[in-house]
C-alpha cells in the first residue's frame, strides 16, 4: 500500500536503515515519511510502520523494531519519541535493484521529490505477508503465507505454464499464520476458495496436556487464530467458568512469555476434549478467516485466483529484470567506451603528453585528442582527467583485465535481452536463490476437521 511502500522507501533511500545499521528513533522516521511523501498524520504513518514490525501480525516483518511494539493481548505501541527501527533483511529484498532503474516513478505530494509506483520486490510480498483492507466500498483479506511453499509454487509455474489452481496447491498447502494454529477447512474448501479467490477458512488454537504432580492435568493452549485478541479470550474463558458454563474447569492463567501458553485447570479426571469443544464452539479460540483476493490489478480492483496472483507476480519480475538488465548493459557500455580511450591512450602515450603540452587550454587538448585520435568528448574528458599513475605497468593491465571483464558481462547481458528463455531462467534463479535464503518451516498445520460433539456430550457426569 502507497504508506506502506514509503515508510520502506524513505527507510532506504534517505535514512539508510538497512538491516546492517543501527536503529534510529522512530519519530524521526514519521517525521522523514510525513514529510517528503506521505501528507497525512503521524500516527497513520506510524501505526503502519509499527505493523509491519509486529510478528504476530506479519508472517515475515519488515521492520525491526526495538521498544515496545505493541502485543497479543491488544496493548498499543510505545509512542514514537520512544521507539527505534531500521529494515530488516527481508525489507531489503523487496527494495533491492531500485536504483537500476527497474520500476516507474512519480512526482511527491508537492513534486519536490519523487518516488516509486511500486517496489521491485525480489519477494511475493502479496502473498508472503497478506494484506487487509483497500478502501471504501472495496475489501481485501488476502492471508500470509509460507514464502518457501510460495516460492515452490511459482517455480512450478515457471516450468509448465499450464499448470492450474488444483496443481499449485500440492505446493501452497493454505495459509500459514503468523500465530500458528490450525486450519480446518477441507481440500475441497481451501482448493474453492483460491479458486474463486473468495471464502472463508475455519482457524482454530492449538493445545496440549500437561500432567501434574498426584494425578492432576491441566490444558496448554499454545496458538490462538490469527488477529483474535489474547487477553479477550483468556478473559472470556474467565467468565465462562465463573457462570459455572464450563464445570470442567478449575482456572484460566496466562503464562505466555515469547511464547503463546494460555494454562486450563482441569477438574479431577475430566478428558480434555469435553471442555475444549466448548471453548471452540463458544469463543474466538475457533472462528473463520474471511478470504477476499482482491488486488489493483493495472489500477483496477480485481479479484484473482491463486494461479492469476502467482503469474502477475511472475510478469512483474520479468519486467523488473528486462529494465534492470537493460541498466546495467548501458553502464557497461559507457564504462567500456572510456577503457576504450583509456587503452588509446596508454598505446600512444607519448604523442598525447605532446597535444596537451602543445595546447593553451582544456578544450584546445580536448579537441586536439579527439582529432588526432577519432576519440569522443567523453573519452577525451577521460584522459585529461587520468592520473598520472596511470601510466605505471600495473595500472595497464588493470586496465586490460577489467576491459575484459566488462566486455564478458556485456555479451551476458545482450544474451539474456536477446533469449526469452534466459531471461525466465534469470528470474527463476533468483527465486530460488531468496528461497534458499529465507525458507523457514511452516507455522500453521492443516488438519480434517473433527466430527462435532453433541450438547449430551458437553454435560459434565456426576
Amino acid at each position: 500500500k502507497p504508506v506502506q511502500r514509503r515508510i520502506l522507501y524513505a527507510m532506504f533511500q534517505t535514512l539508510r536503515l538497512v538491516a546492517s545499521a543501527k536503529a534510529r528513533k522512530s519519530a524521526q522516521i514519521v517525521g522523514e515519511v510525513i514529510g517528503k511523501y506521505h501528507p497525512h498524520g503521524d500516527a497513520a504513518a506510524y501505526d503502519a510502520m509499527v505493523r509491519m514490525a509486529q510478528d504476530f501480525s506479519l508472517r515475515y516483518p519488515l521492520v525491526h523494531g526495538e521498544g515496545n511494539f505493541g502485543s497479543l493481548d491488544g496493548d498499543a505501541a510505545e509512542a514514537y519519541r520512544y521507539t527505534e527501527a531500521r529494515l530488516t533483511g527481508i525489507a531489503e529484498e523487496i527494495l533491492a535493484d531500485l536504483g537500476a532503474d527497474t520500476v516507474d516513478w512519480r512526482a511527491n505530494y508537492d513534486a519536490t521529490l519523487e518516488e516509486p509506483i511500486v517496489l521491485p520486490s525480489r519477494l511475493p510480498q502479496l502473498l508472503m505477508n497478506g494484506s487487509t483492507g483497500i478502501a471504501v466500498g472495496m475489501a481485501t483479506n488476502i492471508p500470509p503465507h509460507n514464502l518457501s511453499e510460495v516460492c515452490d509454487a511459482l517455480t512450478a509455474l515457471f516450468d509448465a505454464p499450464k499448470l492450474e489452481v488444483k496443481d499449485l496447491l500440492k505446493y501452497i498447502k493454505g495459509p500459514d499464520l503468523p500465530t500458528g494454529g490450525e486450519l480446518l477447512s477441507s481440500r475441497a474448501e481451501i482448493r474453492n476458495v483460491y479458486q474463486s479467490g473468495q471464502g472463508a477458512l475455519r482457524l482454530r488454537g492449538e493445545y496440549t496436556l500437561e500432567k501434574l504432580p498426584r494425578g492432576k492435568r491441566q490444558i496448554i493452549v499454545t496458538s490462538i487464530p490469527y488477529t483474535v485478541n489474547k487477553a479477550t479470550l483468556v478473559e472470556r474463558i474467565g467468565s465462562l467458568i465463573i457462570e459455572r458454563k464450563l464445570p470442567q474447569l478449575v482456572d484460566v492463567r496466562d503464562e505466555s512469555t515469547d511464547e503463546i501458553r494460555v494454562v486450563l485447570e482441569l477438574k479431577g479426571d475430566t478428558e480434555p476434549e469435553v471442555p475444549m469443544a466448548y471453548l471452540f464452539k463458544h469463543t474466538d479460540l475457533q472462528n473463520t478467516f474471511g478470504v477476499i483476493l482482491l488486488a489493483i490489478v493495472n489500477n483496477q480492483p480485481r479479484i484473482l485466483s491463486l494461479k492469476e496472483m502467482l503469474t502477475h507476480y511472475i510478469s512483474h519480475r520479468r519486467e523488473v529484470v528486462i529494465r534492470r538488465t537493460r541498466f546495467e548493459l548501458r553502464k557497461a557500455r559507457e564504462r567500456a567506451h572510456i577503457l576504450e580511450g583509456y587503452r588509446i591512450a596508454l598505446d600512444n602515450i607519448d604523442r598525447v603528453i605532446e597535444i596537451i603540452r602543445g595546447s593553451a587550454t582544456t578544450a584546445a587538448a580536448r579537441q586536439g585528442l579527439m582529432d588526432e585520435f577519432s576519440l569522443s568528448e567523453i573519452q577525451a574528458n577521460a584522459i585529461l582527467e587520468m592520473r598520472l599513475a596511470r601510466l605505471v605497468g600495473l595500472e595497464r593491465d588493470k586496465i586490460e583485465e577489467e576491459y575484459a571483464a566488462i566486455m564478458l558481462r556485456i555479451g551476458e547481458l545482450e544474451e539474456i535481452l536477446g533469449s526469452e528463455t534466459r531471461l525466465m531462467e534469470v528470474v527463476r534463479d533468483e527465486l530460488v536463490e531468496i528461497k534458499d535464503q529465507y525458507a523457514d518451516a511452516r507455522r500453521t498445520t492443516i488438519v480434517d476437521a473433527r466430527g462435532e460433539l453433541s450438547m449430551l456430550d458437553l454435560v459434565a457426569e456426576e
